[in-house]
């Protein structure tokens, strides 16, 4: 018989724009920030009783390297006794880290656990593949790891391998959605997150970062119109929809959960936020990418015993507004109106390996404000994937 699983509190940074205020800071200290802030929130909790550290980051090519869950407890002041793990499902990342963290907790493997993620999108580095033989007389190419595909290998079939944004445009042809509609979402994605800053509705999981300089997620245009993204061209198709107004843009962030059972939530002495009842995973054509959270959500409420009628509150990852709609146009049963009520990644931003934990906490801390309900966070993930978490309260 597995355990019930609490998520006590949910923290993150502002998400920071690409270049931005947050650039400045390394992706592990950034992830220390959100591991001190969590038991700084917790005082009556021994730090030496956290069973472990899962943290889900994207790239692991830069300062993040040499496992960066355990850098990032060590900065954080956390007992050297205490081990971390680093999960990369590329976007969902963040949200992996929280499932291990949840099944470890159910299963009684442990009984606290902080796990979130992390990336800097900004000091992402480019990489030099060695070459073929030694000494070469040509010149190298350097690869960017901010995003996307590189040194793929060529036995990959070349559909497969689209960008991001084709991938993106190729959803949008599938449900024939229109540039008019994805600027509309966007610009409903960017209202609704103006007004939850303006409201307060994120003083409760934001903790900024020393120095920086930013209070508030940094991608946030509230003075944006329809008119003015109309004004922008296509970025990955002549004559396509996509654009960088109804995108998701280049982020840098850090955000953490704790997760106990009932003997580690007594000890924190603090009422929790929600549990976390299912997890699901699924997988889908690589191109079509974007659709990967319709059939992880489905498996996930089902495990759950609950139905897309009973969500009192979806949170949707918005790397593009043609996927978000698309996946919306797959859930005819779901009403639109739950879901990111205080806006989504196209506004708040998308840092990778923070994005899926994100999602998980923000859920979290909806519905300790509603004071019951149902949640879901999900959220689509390169290379083909879906995943999905439900938490109830």
């Amino acid at each position: 018989m597995t355990k019930d699983v609490y998520i006590v509190d949910a923290v993150r940074t502002p998400v920071g724009r690409y270049g931005g205020a947050l650039s400045g800071v390394r992706p592990d200290d950034l992830a220390a920030h959100v591991l001190r802030a969590l038991l700084d929130r917790t005082p009556a909790l021994d730090p030496a009783r956290v069973d472990d550290v899962v943290l889900g980051n994207a790239n692991g090519a830069g300062e993040e390297n040499r496992d960066v869950a355990r850098m990032a407890a060590l900065l954080a002041g956390v007992p050297v006794t205490v081990p971390g793990v680093t999960v990369n499902r590329l976007c969902g990342s963040g949200m992996e880290a929280v499932i291990q963290a949840y099944r470890a907790v159910a299963v009684g493997d442990a009984s606290v656990v902080l796990a979130g993620g992390v990336e800097s999108m900004s000091r992402a580095p480019w990489v030099l593949p060695k070459p073929d033989r030694a000494f070469p007389a040509g010149h190298q190419e350097l690869h960017s790891t901010t995003l996307g595909w590189r040194m793929v290998n060529p036995r990959m079939p070349a559909e497969w391998t689209v960008s991001l944004g084709e991938g993106a445009e190729l959803v949008a042809e599938k449900h024939a959605i229109g540039r008019e509609a994805q600027d509309a979402y966007a610009l409903a994605s960017h209202a609704k997150a103006a007004e939850a800053w303006a409201t307060g509705a994120f003083d409760a999981e934001v903790v900024p970062v020393d120095g920086t300089g930013l209070d508030r997620d940094e991608s946030v245009r509230e003075d944006t119109s329809l008119a003015a993204l109309a004004r922008l061209r296509p970025v990955f198709r002549e004559g396509g929809t996509v654009t960088a107004g109804n995108a998701s843009p280049l982020n840098d962030g850090a955000s953490a959960l704790l997760i106990t059972d009932e003997a580690g939530l007594r000890a924190t002495g603090r009422e929790p936020l929600a549990r976390i009842t299912a997890s699901g995973v699924s997988g889908i054509e690589p191109q079509y990418f974007g659709l990967g959270p319709v059939e992880a959500a489905r498996r996930a409420l089902t495990r759950a015993g609950r139905t897309f009628a009973d969500l009192s509150t979806l949170e949707l990852n918005e790397a593009f507004a043609a996927q978000a709609l698309g996946c919306l146009a797959e859930w005819p049963e779901l009403d639109p109106a739950v879901v990111n009520p205080y806006g989504g990644a196209i506004a708040l931003g998308h840092p990778l390996g923070s994005s899926g934990s994100r999602l998980a906490g923000t859920v979290a801390h909806q519905l300790a404000a509603l004071g019951s309900g149902t949640g879901l966070a999900t959220l689509c993930i390169g290379v083909g994937q879906g995943l999905a978490l439900v938490l109830e309260r």
